[in-house]
């Protein structure tokens, strides 16, 4: 197997491993108490928190340990949130922040706050003008990833946290996806990150408060971790996480010109080896290991399937893929194709190999998927001023299918109108428009879920 998912989870560090089983012995008493084993915790907790601190860039005692990525973000969120409750009660996120932001945010609303989300253009990446245009004399917190999660489109943070000091106003940034990459740079205030991202052992988050930003933790007290995050530190976990982020960023220089070739050669030939492929986020401001493509009339759970049966473990943004399916916020954001979306994201030492040997079995699988959906029959209405193609009921990519079997027996300027009730309709078909030079009109009511009008103009 090739496992080519490293954005949703890291495989363990080799060095991770051996600081996990050389600190079990080590790091198992309490850092609190005075005795000897407890001395020794503490040297193990306090030397993973200068290692960790010195990487991120940050003093020692802005930087705590929490029990994940997800814990960091939403306690970073709510603790800065809380601090800065005279100022107003104003949150901004972008549109493609990870969903433990997004769901914080949501909490937020439903506390009485407000919450702004920033746009973003096509390839994923905010404006820092958009942030300045959306901070309020009441914006309490700025929320920015550093990286994306799905597309590694890489954000503009430097330029948006002068935006928001400049309006007095904190950023945090979750650097989940980077940090192994090197520090944010910027003049941010709140940084959080997860353990597992970097090859490191899950279970282990960082939260970085610098000093001088107002910060109330909110939930019961506790004496741990200056207060920000309760319970039991788990020094072994703490040690291997502080430990691998030190050895890959050794190894990042070097690595990072080896994965970015790599996934730049997939890029380049996934266009030529399938067709009808949308290659999304930015293609030079990006994180070197990821790479992101839709393909039309493609299920995204049958490809990931055919691919994994052919030994390559890849994650998607598709609906189809999703248990509420509905699309990737990411990409509906972006208002990219979402159908048959693949996210390739190479781990360290990802074989050359390997990437050949799966652009080699990709048009298979492609192809193999597209036959299996091609056989359904169009159920077609003759209008007097439109063809209408009835797909209601039908999931990704079906409708989008039927527009483009029956697009050709419309007369140029003539138009159809494709009734569907898949939410990934609304993103897929405008989509398809744009990559096959056709006119999307927009939508219509109708009785029977939404029809999405197209003009051919080809």
């Amino acid at each position: 197997m090739a496992y080519f998912d490293a954005a949703s989870a890291a495989p363990l560090h080799p060095v991770a491993r051996q600081a996990l089983q050389a600190s079990l012995d080590e790091g198992w008493a309490d850092p609190a108490r005075l005795y000897r084993e407890g001395r020794r915790a503490r040297m193990l907790l306090d030397a993973a928190r200068e290692a960790a601190a010195e990487a991120v860039g940050c003093r020692a005692d802005e930087l705590v340990f929490t029990s994940s990525g997800t814990r960091a973000v939403h306690t970073g969120v709510a603790g800065a949130l809380a601090g800065r409750r005279r100022v107003g009660r104003h949150l901004i996120v972008s549109a493609v922040e990870h969903s433990s932001v997004l769901h914080a945010a949501e909490v937020h609303e439903a506390d009485g706050g407000t919450t702004t989300q920033v746009a973003v253009g096509r390839e994923g990446a905010v404006r820092a003008e958009a942030y300045a245009e959306a901070l309020r004399p009441d914006t309490a917190l700025a929320c920015l990833q550093s990286a994306n999660h799905e597309v590694g489109t890489v954000q503009p943070v430097a330029e948006v946290a002068s935006v928001c000091r400049q309006a007095g106003v904190p950023l945090l940034v979750d650097a989940a996806q980077s940090l192994a990459w090197g520090p944010v740079e910027g003049d941010w205030s709140l940084l959080t990150a997860s353990a597992h991202k970097w090859g490191g052992p899950s279970g282990v988050g960082l939260l970085v408060v610098r000093k001088g930003v107002r910060f109330a933790p909110q939930g019961p007290a506790d004496e741990r971790e200056s207060g920000r995050a309760a319970g039991f530190e788990n020094i072994p976990a703490i040690v291997a996480a502080a430990a691998s982020l030190r050895a890959v960023r050794a190894e990042a220089a070097q690595e990072a010109v080896r994965l970015r070739e790599l996934t730049q050669r997939i890029r380049a030939r996934v266009p030529e080896l399938l067709g009808d492929v949308e290659v999304v986020g930015d293609p030079r401001r990006r994180l070197p290991g990821i790479v992101t493509f839709s393909c039309l009339y493609v299920d995204g759970e049958t490809l990931l399937h055919e691919l994994d049966r052919a030994g390559f473990s890849v994650s998607s943004g598709s609906s189809c893929t999703s248990s509420t399916l509905t699309p990737s916020h990411v990409l509906k954001a972006m208002g990219v194709l979402s159908e048959g979306n693949v996210r390739v994201s190479l781990p360290l030492g990802a074989a050359e190999d390997d990437v050949d040997r799966f652009l080699q079995v990709l048009p298979g699988a492609v192809a193999a998927v597209r036959e299996k959906l091609g056989a359904p029959v169009p159920s077609t209405v003759v209008r007097e001023d439109a063809l209408v193609v009835d797909a209601v009921g039908k999931l990704c990519p079906i409708p989008v299918i039927e527009l483009a079997k029956v697009i050709g027996d419309v007369p140029v300027g003539g138009t159809v109108r494709v009734l569907a009730d898949d939410e990934a309709a609304r993103l897929d078909i405008p989509a398809w428009c744009a990559m096959r030079g056709q006119e999307y009109v927009g939508e219509e009511p109708a009785e029977k879920g939404t029809a999405y009008v197209v003009r051919r103009t080809l």
